[in-house]
């Protein structure tokens, strides 16, 4: 059976919204990954922080890079494994703008057929919670990568929505659904930001949440539609699959965790300066410093994990 059509309208929001003009400063960094990863490369997205702001000197670029194959990309089988059984894989990577100014990103690398899975088909949210947000691809191999990675956005916003909708009262905003939808997807990660950045990040693209909502809502079963941008939309679930789709959050909570956790340990082996990184990134969002000792930062697998129980006792991480 072939799959539905992505509904037009969604797609040339998205298309819109990723064809938007970026940084020139970004154009450094894109050089150093084709680089450092070769032909592989067949796109690169960006999104995240950096993106609102407008600056890439404005702390960690985030960037994914789309691969071909993680054969390509790695030397070492372990590497590979790594890649393919827990992606992403993440990398620290920098570049000099023309200026002489220090560019640094965070980039995560996975295949182009994860992507495409990840955003359409894993029962946990790291990717189509992520890819359902706003942003831009900076490279295209050509226009058939670019098409691809255009649908599996698309997959992505419609997934979040889908598996949202189960979580909503009968009758809801487009706002209250993104909100939900937001929190939702935040909720399955150890993450330092504060409770409020769903609310902030509805706030900060609200045209664009309503646009996606819009071109989508035709391919989301169980709900009526009001066209009125003040109407209330309607949850026609049943009570038994709302409750099954409350349940499969609260499994995606657990796993979402355990695979960050998981991740934490990996990026010990791929991301140069680890520890001093996640220090950075909590104070930076909770204002408030995480000392890295030389024992810290030397031997971060053993002496990682009371520092993490100390930032979940602490609810630093949520």
């Amino acid at each position: 059976m072939n799959p539905r059509p992505l509904p037009a309208a969604l797609l040339d929001t998205i298309i819109r919204q990723t064809s938007k003009p970026v940084p020139d400063g970004l154009q450094p960094l894109v050089a150093a990954i084709r680089k450092r990863f070769g032909a592989s490369v067949c796109a690169i997205l960006f999104y995240g922080s950096c993106l609102r702001s407008g600056n890439p000197a404005d702390g960690l670029v985030d960037l994914y890079i789309l691969v071909d194959s993680y054969h390509q990309v790695h030397h070492s089988r372990l590497m590979q494994l790594a890649n393919a059984w827990l992606p992403p894989n993440v990398y620290l990577l920098q570049a000099l703008t023309p200026e002489g100014q220090k560019l640094q990103a965070k980039c995560a690398l996975l295949t182009l057929d994860d992507f495409e899975r990840g955003t359409a088909r894993w029962f946990q949210s790291y990717l189509w919670g992520r890819f359902a947000q706003p942003a831009r691809l900076v490279y295209s191999l050509n226009s058939q990568i670019g098409q691809r990675v255009h649908q599996a956005q698309a997959r992505a916003v419609l997934r979040l929505l889908k598996k949202t909708l189960p979580c909503m009262p009968a009758t809801f905003t487009t706002d209250e659904l993104w909100l939900t939808a937001l929190s939702l997807s935040y909720g399955t990660e150890l993450r330092p930001e504060s409770a409020s950045r769903p609310k902030l990040l509805l706030e900060y693209d609200r045209d664009y949440y309503h646009q996606l909502f819009s071109g989508a809502y035709s391919q989301i079963e169980h709900l009526e539609y009001a066209a009125s941008s003040t109407g209330r939309h309607h949850n026609q679930l049943s009570a038994a699959a709302c409750r099954q789709g409350q349940w499969e959050w609260k499994l995606r909570r657990v796993q979402g965790r355990l695979l960050n956790v998981l991740r934490l340990v990996k990026s010990v082996f791929t991301f140069e300066n680890g520890a001093d990184y996640v220090a950075w990134k909590l104070e930076r969002h909770t204002g408030q410093p995480l000392e890295v000792t030389p024992r810290l930062r030397r031997y971060p697998l053993i002496f990682g994990w009371p520092v993490l129980w100390r930032l979940l006792k602490e609810k630093r991480l949520r």
